[in-house]
């Protein structure tokens, strides 16, 4: 069975791909065409509109809708002659895999005949900010102004374990994050100023976060509906404060 039909359900509203072994690569069909890169996780987070991709050499992309729906290798949207318009709030319905070659993705607004090559997306990865700028100077170009909507709180569920916990006294709770929070060490430390005396306890060197049940990094990305699990490396806790 190829990775890409064991996608999963998980935690903020996105889809994991589970880690792809030598032994599966190895056993792609001979009708697959050939990809010099392969996934390692995907996850839509469909409330963000953004699909997070990591590959087999470790590089890892933030794609928004938007910015595959307009760049679409489908032949319709090629031979269009004008850029992709009206995409702000397009979102992921549906993927479909295509052997382990690539994955069909079907759009909300109907789209659904761009098939992307692993080898695809990870260029379209690789040189987000160049093909961005360029197409946003064609819509300059066309007089189109985009329609871009205001960043918005995400709403996230915080875990707490060990002496965090105690400290806080709660052991969980789920707080609207103000949009500038983009990532685990934002997080952290917008968490560490949200009452005196609190910062030490969210010092990255102290504690480990996990992103929807997965260990995370400080540039790790905060979306909307994400569950984070902060859990402290060392046995005591520092000296702080009644944070009640």
């Amino acid at each position: 069975m190829g990775s890409l039909e064991r996608f999963q359900a998980c935690p903020g509203s996105c889809l994991s791909l589970p880690h792809q072994s030598a032994s599966e690569q190895n056993e792609r069909p001979m009708t697959d065409r050939p990809t010099r890169h392969h996934p390692t996780d995907i996850k839509l987070h469909s409330k963000s509109r953004i699909l997070s991709i990591a590959f087999d050499d470790r590089a890892t992309f933030e794609l928004p809708c938007e910015y595959l729906r307009v760049f679409s290798k489908a032949a319709e949207v090629r031979t269009m002659g004008r850029p992709v318009t009206g995409k702000e709030e397009v979102n992921i319905e549906h993927m479909e895999p295509q052997g382990q070659y690539g994955v069909r993705i079907l759009f909300d607004d109907g789209h659904d005949t761009g098939i992307y090559s692993w080898d695809t997306l990870y260029a379209l990865g690789a040189n987000r900010e160049s093909n961005w700028a360029s197409y946003l100077q064609e819509l300059e170009r066309v007089g189109y102004l985009r329609q871009e909507s205001e960043p918005r709180e995400k709403q996230v569920k915080l875990l707490y374990f060990s002496w965090l916990a105690k400290k806080l006294r709660r052991e969980s709770e789920a707080l609207p994050v103000p949009p500038n929070v983009a990532d685990v060490d934002a997080l952290l430390a917008w968490l560490g100023r949200r009452k005196p005396g609190a910062a030490p306890l969210f010092e990255p060197a102290r504690v480990r976060v996990t992103l929807n049940k997965q260990f995370a990094e400080g540039f790790s990305k905060i979306h909307d509906g994400d569950e984070v699990a902060i859990i402290p490396t060392s046995p005591t806790a520092p000296a702080t404060p009644d944070l009640v």
